[in-house]
């Protein structure tokens, strides 16, 4: 059965990996799921990613990152979901915790942070929320 919703998906094995301590966890490999932990890796929130394996069956190692013995991603949930798009105006972005978390938006500029996005005057789908 085909999954429908994949960065969906891998944000869950990422909050799964946090509770149950884990250094790292695998996801598979898409453009899409790159430039999310791209964003999530220059905003601090996870230690990096590498790509495992070869032709189609890639698979990505996320290294998740703690902070005296907590987890740095305290809450982190999908906002467009498959059945129900939501898209924001670049000033319309939402805060999250009063600016102390990101929103992570996908605009015609490529996948941005929230903080990125208004500096570049560029809405789009607003895919998670990070804190």
């Amino acid at each position: 059965m085909p999954m429908t919703d994949p960065l969906g998906d891998m944000l869950t094995r990422i909050r799964n990996g946090q509770r149950a301590k884990k250094d790292s966890v695998l996801s598979p490999a898409s453009k899409l799921r790159v430039r999310v932990l791209d964003v999530l890796q220059r905003e601090g929130y996870i230690r990096g990613y590498s790509q495992d394996g070869e032709g189609v069956q890639q698979n990505l190692r996320i290294e998740l990152k703690y902070f005296e013995g907590q987890p740095a991603i305290q809450h982190l949930s999908r906002v467009s979901k498959p059945g129900r798009r939501v898209y924001s105006g670049a000033q319309e972005l939402p805060r999250i915790r009063g600016g102390l978390g990101i929103t992570i938006v996908s605009t015609p500029k490529g996948v941005l942070s929230d903080a990125e996005a208004r500096s570049q005057n560029v809405g789009g789908e607003v895919l998670a929320e990070v804190f």
